[in-house]
């Protein structure tokens, strides 16, 4: 009995049917993804992690090593498992060279390594441990991505000549936002261009319990051990290898919720829109004797069955569209190892989509109790007085034409019926909208404020050299004399001893200089301006469980000096664990020193790069541009990609709602047009009126949702942008794109819509509609 009823059911609404099964498949589909996809990237992560053993404490260090301190410190600690040294050869972007193209332009830290012992391997595209052979070399798999090698290219560093064998996945630097690239050779190679680069020590650590963390990096600090460089955990690790997918992931889960929700509204319209058409059978029904429990279970198992084949159909669209989106994720990472996981998961999310709208449903279908059979048998119609347009006359207009009057009465009128449509295009617009202004903000060079990055034109980085104030100061005295700089500023960074409230003593990065020249965004408080103020990186700040406005001790010169938090700020370079001052001090060795420098001419800095670098030998030169570039690269890819996928999709939910919506609505006023048609009413009088009402919903919903996006959106997205380090921050807005693009396309889906859903009013005829 069931199938039949469905069938004729079917039959008879086809487009509404169509239409929900759509979004059924559509929310199905997004949930699938969204649970393959975190299941591949966490299992993808985790067994290149595994398969690597990353070290769980890394201190990188250039300088004078003692290595038998650091081997007595490791076997006394018994929270080590084990402990290496590694070499990274860093050399200049000039003297290497990919097919004849040196990496001059390059903005990461290249450098050379050979295969670890013990733990921290270089793994090939297969997850197998690489084996090097003289001659040969393996590239960073980001090359690979960027086409700037293949096998088979030529790699050359000064007169050394190496073939590229393959590329290597690497565990700690694999993500473009780790600064720095491992490339793999030989030791007889690494020998030979030993001469060429400086050496920096990666001192790593694997501990036997990994919740001890946190309390071995007290230990390594308080031993006084080497750490003329940033100390990066394992978390972080985890972390950077995560973000660009991850950012992908989290707007396809963003946009899996609320088209569940459009899916919701979908089909609480047509649920509803169908008891209306069938008011008078279910009193008739109620009449003789069923029960509601009976006819709820009739209207059930039609959406069941909907729900069901919708879910099916989401399920198998995902796994067309999982390869395209694990692309990326298996380059980096490889494979997750957790193949039939993710299916399962997948499917698990599906029948949740399943049941949540069976529930729904059968919550909605309780409105069948507050139906009398009397009234139903008697008037066909529900009888809800309409309300809220009583001010709205004919006779009291002097300003709207009468269609136009006409059509925002009805809104007015019947505002329970509208507000499907208004909470479907508000969740339109902040779809819309929102992606694009989180694809603005990462792509706009104000971005790196929050990251812990001056919004400057050059950035020169001096380290793993000696004399680096001196190098500094030469540089600074330089652009003092170049009328192409316009403002410039020396920032060094010093290790300095923190006094912690138990008496012990944690070594912080304190980056000294004018701050106040190129800002960092502040979370909370402002950047320091006194010699008594410091500011701390939102990672320092939770750590140490400082605030702004509390107050800590720092070591400087040999004395305690207590300094006021004066703002928190997002960093996502040298792990994330910096702070800011301008007071003075040589009690510790510089550890590098960043120069910043903005230009009367943007359009310079491509020259002012090349001079610079050839100048300055020991130092980077870097186009703060291009650094973006090549860091965010692909992240801002990806946000755009998403962004763009988001417009068009809710371009197609918008034609389909508003045509469902449309249609149904004709179709429940075909006595009203019946009768206005009786009294005088143009088939294009009628027309205007529901392009009214279509008109003031879409204002209504895009003001709305506009309003939401700058709001809840940003805090959203926030949370988002939270997983790449940064606390805080604001949409950065293109109003061209925000307020007139993407309402102009809005309002072009709706109306187009509303023109093929009203074209059924031209063929309403008075005598039927009336008679009926």
């Amino acid at each position: 009995m069931y199938y039949r009823i469905i069938r004729n059911d079917i039959r008879n609404s086809k487009a509404s049917t169509l239409t929900t099964m759509i979004f059924v498949a559509a929310a199905a589909m997004l949930v699938s993804l969204s649970a393959i996809l975190i299941v591949n990237l966490t299992g993808a992560i985790d067994t290149l992690m595994t398969r690597a053993k990353t070290p769980h404490f890394v201190q990188m260090h250039s300088g004078e090593l003692d290595r038998e301190r650091l081997k007595a410190f490791a076997e006394q600690n018994d929270k080590v498992s084990a402990w290496q040294i590694l070499e990274f050869l860093n050399v200049e972007g000039a003297r290497i060279a990919i097919d004849g193209r040196p990496l001059t332009d390059s903005v990461q830290d290249n450098g050379f390594s050979m295969q670890s012992a013990q733990f921290d391997y270089l793994l090939d595209l297969d997850g197998k441990v690489i084996t090097v052979r003289d001659g040969e070399i393996y590239v960073p798999v980001s090359y690979l991505k960027d086409g700037s090698a293949k096998v088979g290219s030529i790699v050359q560093v000064e007169g050394t000549s190496l073939t590229v064998a393959g590329f290597l996945r690497d565990s700690q630097m694999n993500s473009l936002l780790a600064s720095s690239k491992r490339f793999l050779v030989s030791p007889h190679d690494y020998v030979a261009i030993l001469p060429f680069g400086s050496t920096e020590y990666l001192i790593e650590f694997r501990l036997k319990d990994l919740s001890t963390l946190s309390a071995f990096e007290a230990d390594y600090t308080a031993a006084g051990l080497e750490a003329n460089g940033p100390a990066i955990t394992y978390t972080l690790f985890r972390i950077l290898n995560a973000i660009s997918d991850g950012l992908m992931i989290g707007v396809i889960l963003l946009a899996s919720v609320l088209v569940v929700i459009i899916a919701f509204l979908c089909i609480r319209f047509t649920l509803l829109a169908t008891m209306e058409s069938d008011y008078r059978e279910i009193g008739v029904m109620k009449a003789i004797g069923l029960r509601v429990s009976d006819l709820r279970k009739i209207y059930l198992a039609k959406y069941a069955a909907i729900a069901a084949v919708g879910s099916l159909l989401g399920y198998a669209l995902s796994f067309v569209f999982r390869g395209l989106l694990l692309e990326n994720i298996r380059l980096y990472m490889g494979e997750s190892g957790h193949a039939l996981l993710a299916p399962v998961c997948g499917m698990i999310g599906i029948a949740l989509v399943f049941l949540t709208i069976v529930a729904y449903v059968n919550r909605v279908l309780k409105r069948f109790r507050r139906i009398s059979a009397v009234e139903a048998i008697r008037f066909g119609v529900s009888q809800d007085r309409p309300a809220g347009a009583g001010r709205w006359t004919l006779s009291g207009n002097r300003l709207l034409n009468t269609n136009v009057l006409l059509g925002i009465k009805d809104v007015l009128a019947r505002k329970g019926l509208y507000i499907t449509l208004l909470v479907v295009l508000i969740l339109s617009s902040f779809i819309m909208i929102v992606p694009q202004n989180l694809y603005n903000t990462i792509s706009s060079r104000s971005f790196i404020t929050y990251m812990g990055i001056g919004d400057s034109d050059l950035r020169l980085d001096i380290q793993q050299t000696s004399g680096i104030p001196h190098k500094a100061a030469e540089i600074a005295r330089a652009m003092e004399q170049d009328a192409a700089v316009t403002r410039q500023a020396v920032l060094t960074t010093r290790a300095l001893k923190v006094r912690l409230d138990n008496g012990l003593e944690e070594r912080i990065k304190v980056e000294l200089g004018d701050h106040s020249v190129f800002p960092v965004a502040y979370s909370e408080g402002r950047g320091p301006q006194h010699a008594d103020e410091i500011a701390l990186s939102a990672v320092n700040a939770k750590e140490l469980a400082l605030k702004s406005g509390d107050t800590m001790t720092l070591v400087v010169d040999g004395e305690a000096r207590k300094l006021t938090v004066c703002g928190i700020y997002s960093d996502v370079t040298n792990g994330g664990k910096t702070a800011k001052a301008v007071f003075t001090t040589d009690s510790a060795e510089a550890m590098w020193s960043t120069i910043y420098a903005k230009l009367a001419d943007s359009s310079l800095t491509g020259s002012k790069v090349s001079e610079y670098a050839e100048r300055f030998s020991y130092a980077k030169v870097s186009d703060i541009h291009e650094y973006v570039r090549q860091t965010f690269g692909s992240t801002i890819s990806a946000a755009g990609k998403a962004a763009w996928t988001a417009i068009a999709v809710v371009l197609v939910i918008n034609i389909l709602i508003t045509l469902l919506f449309m249609r149904m609505l004709v179709a429940k006023d075909r006595y009203s047009i019946a009768v206005l048609k009786s009294l005088g009413f143009r088939n294009s009088d009628l027309t205007a009126q529901y392009y009214t009402r279509s008109i003031v919903i879409l204002l209504a919903g895009t003001l709305l949702g506009t309003l939401l996006a700058n709001t809840l959106g940003q805090s959203l997205a926030g949370a988002v942008i939270s997983s790449f380090g940064a606390s805080t921050f604001r949409f950065v807005v293109n109003p061209l794109s925000a307020y007139v693009l993407c309402p102009l396309m809005m309002l072009g889906s709706v109306l187009i819509a509303t023109i093929i859903g009203a074209s059924g009013i031209g063929r309403i005829q008075i005598s039927g509609n009336i008679k009926e």
